[in-house]
């Protein structure tokens, strides 16, 4: 007989892929926070330049997803997708101490970021099938939330390297390889994944007649999500407007530290209120938030300002990453999921590098204020699709 009270805790296994993730990101945080400055000061590239190169790599990121979703589906299979994903990830950190050149950077970005979309749809669908459906916002907010205490001590990390070793870039990139290889070994001893219920390998999901059975709701959020994509060009403008408003270099992984840790205590309790609210209503909330974040940063990037606008930046990262993942987990079919979630992220990913072409480009022509401006008007623009499209679901589900 089943318990007469179902259990309220969250499988263990969640809380595995939430610390897999949190060592992940310190690993490349350590690095990320500082790249965009080394970048700029040691190779001499533009913010064009780097603006390319960030929207390249997360683009590939998020399209690589879609083929690696579609190959979990199709196995059945997610962990071992998660492990090379994970894996390549930790063998790219290296690249970054002995990058000379843009391009060498370039190349650890797409090795990171390729390795980051092996992992991404097939991670999102394994926490899905491990949850109970009447938990997944929270079980998706807890992972985020862990994810995202490691983007806030990476930073932290490499702000006390930077100080202690006299801004040296490239001693800090070494420290990386630590925890993005305990990483690794971690997904491989502390996560199980349920076993199938099939034998062999399913049939094509990315065949026509597989993709007619995700649903128009489905295919409402994905559009949502490429829209809300470009209000969200890359953190490394961020990190660039401190830094001109005058922030000196050892201090500059203060602003994702800022940010990830308002996006980590956001993100939870976010997750589990989307589990009993009208999903766009907690998006246009969130939406309203970035808007009011990049009005800030167009109008100063100097003292308080700034640190308003990267709180707010923070914010509305946790109220809406994890409910987008929860939305493609509740419109999409079981056996789908992976296929689902890799679809949703090649769209965003596609998104993704026009947005920080575009910031880039901005940047260099007219200045940031110009950036962030662009930023406020592209969120308005998906406040108006989520109207006219309502993605998702407007009363929660048991």
């Amino acid at each position: 007989m089943p318990p007469r009270h179902p259990s309220r805790k969250l499988p263990a296994g969640i809380w595995a892929l939430g610390f897999v993730s949190l060592l992940m990101d310190v690993s490349s945080e350590l690095i990320h926070s500082l790249l965009p400055v080394f970048l700029a000061t040691v190779l001499g590239a533009s913010a064009f330049t780097i603006g390319l190169i960030e929207g390249t790599a997360e683009a590939l990121a998020l399209i690589v997803k879609v083929f690696s979703g579609a190959l979990s589906d199709w196995l059945g299979k997610r962990k071992v997708l998660a492990v090379v994903g994970y894996g390549m990830g930790a063998l790219s950190k290296p690249l970054f101490a002995l990058a000379t050149s843009t391009g060498i950077v370039l190349t650890a970005r797409l090795l990171d970021r390729f390795g980051k979309g092996i992992r991404g749809a097939p991670r999102d669908a394994l926490v899905a099938d491990i949850t109970p459906p009447r938990m997944r916002g929270a079980a998706f907010g807890l992972r985020q939330a862990l994810d995202t205490v490691g983007a806030f001590l990476g930073p932290l990390l490499a702000m006390g390297l930077m100080l202690l070793w006299a801004d040296d870039f490239r001693a800090v990139f070494w420290v990386a390889v630590i925890p993005g290889t305990l990483a690794v070994l971690l997904l491989v001893f502390g996560v199980q994944e349920p076993e199938a219920n099939h034998d062999g390998p399913r049939p094509n999901p990315i065949r026509p007649a597989n993709l007619r059975r995700l649903p128009e709701a489905y295919w409402q959020v994905a559009t949502f999500g490429a829209v809300f994509t470009l209000a969200r060009f890359s953190e490394a403008f961020l990190v660039l407007r401190a830094q001109q408003g005058g922030l000196p270099i050892a201090l500059v992984p203060l602003v994702l530290i800022a940010m990830n840790a308002v996006y980590a205590v956001a993100a939870y309790p976010f997750g589990k209120l989307s589990d009993t609210m009208s999903h766009p209503r907690l998006l246009a909330w969130g939406l309203t938030t970035l808007i009011a974040a990049d009005l800030i940063l167009a109008y100063s990037g100097q003292g308080g300002w700034v640190w308003a606008g990267i709180a707010l930046w923070g914010l509305h990262m946790g109220m809406t990453q994890g409910l987008l993942a929860t939305m493609v987990a509740d419109t999409a079919p079981a056996d789908l999921r992976g296929t689902a979630f890799g679809f949703f992220n090649l769209v965003s990913g596609i998104a993704m590098l026009a947005a920080s072409a575009l910031a880039g480009f901005l940047w260099d022509r007219l200045g940031p204020s110009y950036t962030f401006a662009a930023g406020a008007v592209f969120s308005l623009a998906a406040l108006t699709v989520m109207g006219l499209r309502r993605p998702g679901r407007d009363i929660p589900t048991d």
